[in-house]
């Protein structure tokens, strides 16, 4: 099982089948962490 997490947030974004545990970093679509990071400041 893998994991694709958001390098910024660091929310879990999908899971993908894999023969070994994996995470892979990406970014949320469309800029919803960097929103999610203005509202707690």
């Amino acid at each position: 099982m893998g994991t694709i997490v958001c390098q910024t947030c660091n929310c879990t974004i999908d899971h993908f089948e894999d023969e070994k545990v994996t995470r892979l970093y990406s970014t949320c679509k469309s800029g919803e962490c960097q929103k999610a990071d203005e509202d707690l400041d």
